[in-house]
């Protein structure tokens, strides 16, 4: 009987101090110095458009850092969808665009991911999706 309490006091006082530590990772992101990319929306969904429409879509993100942020990467998941993005480095506070380019042409449903490679502290990768289904 005292090897189960002392087995259900180790158990309960180890997973105590690891919540705790991981408590002050959250904190330290929080409070991280540095760029910060936050996203106004990370889906758009096109819903029925006809083949050959406006396959054009814009993605609004916001440097939420103290710290010029950078996108060093934007990269489709396919030859289909074509993005561009801000160049520039973003400063604290100011926002920028990634423009995305779905080809139309192709008929029927389609999910698209783009992914976002940035130098900020707190998600320096992010995955944006566009999804819809081309008419004919």
């Amino acid at each position: 009987m005292k090897k189960i309490l002392l087995a259900s006091l180790l158990a309960f006082f180890t997973i105590g101090m690891a919540s705790a530590q991981n408590n002050d990772k959250n904190a330290q992101t929080d409070n991280q110095n540095g760029p910060k990319i936050e996203f106004a929306n990370t889906t758009h969904d096109y819903g029925e458009i006809q083949k050959g429409g406006d396959g054009n879509c814009e993605f609004t993100f916001t440097n939420t850092g103290n710290e010029p942020l950078i996108l060093s990467n934007v990269r489709a998941s396919c030859g289909c969808t074509t993005p561009s993005w801000t160049k520039a480095p973003v400063m604290p506070g100011k926002t920028g665009v990634i423009k995305v380019r779905y080809n139309t042409n192709n008929i029927g449903g389609f999910s698209k991911r783009v992914t976002v490679n940035s130098n900020s502290v707190t998600t320096p990768t992010v995955t944006l999706t566009i999804k819809g289904t081309v008419k004919q």
